[in-house]
C-alpha cells in the first residue's frame, strides 16, 4: 500500500467494504480486483478478478470497468465509458467496496478521528457528515465540504466572508469569487442538510459579519 503522507498525489480512500479505514496515493496505475497480483485486492466474490482501473494522465485520474461481471460505479452511475474522477467522487465496485477520491489539491490535513461536537458529526478523513446519526448520501460536494468544515473548526464563533472564501476556494481564486457564488454555496449546503434534518437551520448568515455553525447537542 501506497505511503499516505505522499499528499502531493491524488487519494483514494476506502469506506464501506473489507478494506474500510485504508488510503492509497494515486501515483501510479492501479488495477483493481480479486487476483492476489492486482494493485488493490477486494477479497469478494462479488469483485471480478481484474475489475477495474485507475490512471493519472495530465487531464486526471481516468477510471474505467474492465469488463467486470458486477460494474463499477460513480457516483450511483454505472460506468459505460472511462471517466476523468472529480473530488469528492464515490466510486462503488460491485456492491462489494467503496471507495472517495480526494483530489491532491485538498486543504485539510488526513485524521483517523470522527469529531463529535453535536447532532452534526464529520470525518474528516473520509469527508463525511452524519446529522443525527444518519450518514449524509450523495456526499457533499467539495467546497460544500470546505465550507462545513471551517464553520466546524470556528463552532458558534463568526466567521467573515472573506475567510471562508479563502478557506473553500483558496487564496489564488478568492479575489474572483463574488458575494453571489458565496450566497449560492451556503443555500446549497443548507439545503443538503435541511434534507436529513429539516427542522433546524445549522448554517446561519449573520449580516454584516460573516457566517456561523448552530450545532445543537446530540
Amino acid at each position: 500500500m501506497t505511503d499516505i503522507s505522499e499528499q502531493e498525489y491524488p487519494l483514494l480512500v476506502a469506506q464501506d467494504g473489507p478494506l474500510k479505514g485504508q488510503r492509497w496515493a494515486i501515483s501510479q496505475t492501479l488495477v483493481i480486483g480479486r487476483e492476489p497480483n492486482c494493485d488493490l485486492v477486494i477479497p469478494s466474490r462479488k469483485v471480478s478478478r481484474y475489475h477495474a482501473r485507475l490512471t493519472p494522465t495530465k487531464e486526471g485520474i481516468i477510471l474505467e470497468d474492465m469488463g467486470s461481471k458486477n460494474g463499477t460505479y460513480c457516483n450511483s452511475d454505472e460506468l459505460t465509458t472511462q471517466i476523468v474522477l472529480q473530488d469528492g467522487d464515490l466510486l462503488q465496485i460491485a456492491l462489494a467496496q467503496q471507495f472517495m477520491f480526494l483530489t491532491s489539491d485538498a486543504t485539510m490535513p488526513l485524521t483517523e478521528d470522527v469529531s463529535i461536537q453535536g447532532r452534526l458529526m464529520i470525518d474528516l478523513s473520509a469527508r463525511r457528515v452524519w446529522i443525527n446519526q444518519q450518514l449524509v448520501i450523495p456526499p457533499l460536494s467539495a467546497q460544500q465540504f470546505r465550507l462545513l468544515w471551517v464553520l466546524y473548526e470556528n463552532l458558534g464563533q463568526v466567521v467573515s466572508r472573506p475567510d471562508v472564501v479563502v478557506a473553500v476556494w483558496g487564496e489564488d481564486e478568492a479575489p474572483g469569487v463574488s458575494d453571489q457564488a458565496l450566497d449560492a454555496l451556503i443555500r446549497r449546503l443548507r439545503d443538503r442538510l435541511a434534507s436529513i434534518d429539516p427542522a433546524h437551520q445549522y448554517v446561519d448568515t449573520i449580516r454584516g459579519h460573516g457566517v456561523r455553525l448552530d450545532n445543537p447537542a446530540a
